[in-house]
C-alpha cells in the first residue's frame, strides 16, 4: 500500500507517484488515498473534514489554506479512476513510469496530475500568509455518475465562508473550458410475462417491448442529430442519446420476463433533456397500458440514476478572469464529456475547468501526462499563491 511520508514536501512528480499508486478505480475504496493525505496534511497542522457515503467505504475530503474569509479559490477533483480490465498496458497501470518526457500510470492524465501539483504547493500556501483561502475538495465516483460531488459541494458551502470561485481541474492541456454538456443517465426496466417461445399469445416478450422503445429513443437520436442548433461549439453541436448496455431474457424458446437497458441523454440545455425524458415515458406509458391489458404482472420502469446539469457558462466571469490570468491564455473552449463543474454552477459559484494533461489520453491503456503538463500546472500553482497573497 501506498504511503506519504509526513515529514517531507513532496514535488508534484512524488506527488502523482504516490496518488497513482492507490488504486482507486470507481468500484473500489478510496479511503487509503484520503487517510495518507489526511495524515499528511495532520503532520501540517491542517485540518481536514471527511464526507463519506452512506456505507461509509469512500469519502470526499475537505480542507483549506489560508484564513476563514469569504473570496477563496476551490479547487476541485476527483479521486476515482476507471478501470484497467482487458487493456493492453506496457507497464504496471498503479507505478508511474517515465518514457519520451511522458509520465505513464492510470489516472496521471484524468485527474491526479491536478491534485499532485495543488498538494505539492500545500507548504508554500502555508508559508505565504494568504489573504484569501484555497479550498481543496476532492471526490469519489466522478467516474461513475458524479456521485460524491453533490455532498461535498453541501458541505464546503456549509463549513467555509463562500468562496468567490471553483476550478475544476479534468485534463484540459491547461486550456480554459468554460461550458460542458450534462448528462441523464437512465435505466429502463420492462417486465414481460413468461411462455414458451411458439406459444407467443400466452405471454409478453420483454425483449421485443424493450426493443419498441428502444426504437424510439433512437428516433428521438436521429431527429435530434438532423436538427442540430447552431454555432454551438460542441462536437458533436447537437444533444446525444445513446443506449450503453442491454440485458434481457434467459432462454432462446422462453418469452422473455425481464430485459433492461441503460441509457443516457447528453445535452447543453437542461429543458432538452427533460424534453427527451418525457417523450420517451409517454410512449412508455402507453406500451406499459397495451401489456398490462394482457397480463396485469406486467411494466414497464425507468429509474434516473444520475441528472447532472451542463456547465453553462452564466456567471463565470470572476473564475474566467482569474484563470486566464493564471494559465496565461483567454481563448476558451467547451467540451462534450460531463463534469463536475456543472454541479459547482449550479450552487452558485463561478466555475471554469483548467487542468493538466489531455483528454485524449484519459481511460486509455498507458494513460500519461507530459512532464511539460504536469510542469505547467507546477507554474500554474504558484501563480494562485501569489495572487492570493497580495
Amino acid at each position: 500500500m501506498a504511503t506519504i511520508d509526513s515529514a517531507a514536501s513532496p514535488s508534484a512528480r512524488e506527488w502523482l507517484a504516490r496518488l497513482v499508486a492507490f488504486d482507486t478505480t470507481s468500484r473500489h475504496s478510496n479511503l487509503a488515498l484520503v487517510e495518507a493525505v489526511e495524515a499528511w496534511l495532520d503532520a501540517l497542522g491542517v485540518r481536514s473534514m471527511r464526507v463519506a457515503d452512506a456505507a461509509g467505504g469512500k469519502a470526499n475530503l475537505l480542507f483549506s489554506i489560508g484564513p476563514e474569509v469569504a473570496g477563496g479559490v476551490v479547487l476541485s477533483g476527483h479521486t476515482d479512476v476507471v478501470p484497467v480490465d482487458g487493456q493492453a498496458w506496457s507497464t504496471d497501470p498503479w507505478t508511474l513510469h517515465e518514457r519520451d518526457g511522458r509520465l505513464h500510470g492510470r489516472g496521471t492524465a484524468d485527474m491526479k496530475g491536478f491534485l499532485a501539483a495543488g498538494l505539492s504547493r500545500v507548504p508554500a500556501m502555508l508559508a505565504a500568509g494568504l489573504r484569501r483561502p484555497v479550498h481543496f475538495a476532492l471526490s469519489y465516483d466522478e467516474e461513475v455518475g458524479l456521485l460524491g460531488a453533490p455532498s461535498l459541494i453541501e458541505a464546503l458551502l456549509a463549513k467555509v465562508p463562500r468562496p468567490a470561485l471553483a476550478i475544476v481541474g479534468e485534463p484540459t492541456g491547461m486550456r480554459i473550458v468554460d461550458r460542458h454538456k450534462g448528462i441523464m443517465g437512465l435505466r429502463t426496466t420492462v417486465l414481460g410475462h413468461e411462455a414458451h417461445s411458439s406459444q407467443t399469445h400466452l405471454g409478453v416478450s420483454a425483449n421485443i417491448v424493450a426493443t419498441r422503445l428502444m426504437g424510439r429513443i433512437v428516433e428521438i437520436a436521429d431527429r435530434l442529430a438532423a436538427a442540430p442548433a447552431a454555432a454551438t461549439g460542441f462536437e458533436p453541436p447537437h444533444a446525444t442519446v445513446t443506449i450503453g448496455l442491454v440485458h434481457g431474457g434467459t432462454a432462446p424458446n422462453i418469452l422473455a420476463r425481464e430485459c433492461s437497458f441503460v441509457w443516457d441523454i447528453r445535452s447543453a440545455s437542461p429543458g432538452e433533456a427533460r424534453a427527451v425524458y418525457d417523450e420517451v415515458d409517454a410512449y412508455a406509458r402507453q406500451l406499459q397500458s397495451a401489456i398490462r391489458a394482457r397480463f396485469p404482472d406486467c411494466g414497464i420502469a425507468t429509474e434516473i440514476l444520475s441528472d447532472v446539469p451542463p456547465l453553462t457558462g452564466a456567471g463565470n466571469a470572476p473564475a474566467l478572469e482569474l484563470v486566464s490570468r493564471l494559465a496565461g491564455t483567454t481563448e476558451r473552449e467547451v467540451a462534450a464529456y460531463v463534469a463536475e463543474a456543472g454541479l459547482f454552477e449550479r450552487a452558485g459559484l463561478p466555475t471554469v475547468i483548467c487542468g493538466p494533461g489531455r483528454i485524449a489520453q484519459a481511460h486509455q491503456p498507458d494513460e500519461y501526462i507530459e512532464t511539460r503538463q504536469l510542469e505547467a500546472a507546477e507554474a500554474f500553482m504558484d501563480r494562485l499563491v501569489e495572487e492570493l497573497r497580495t
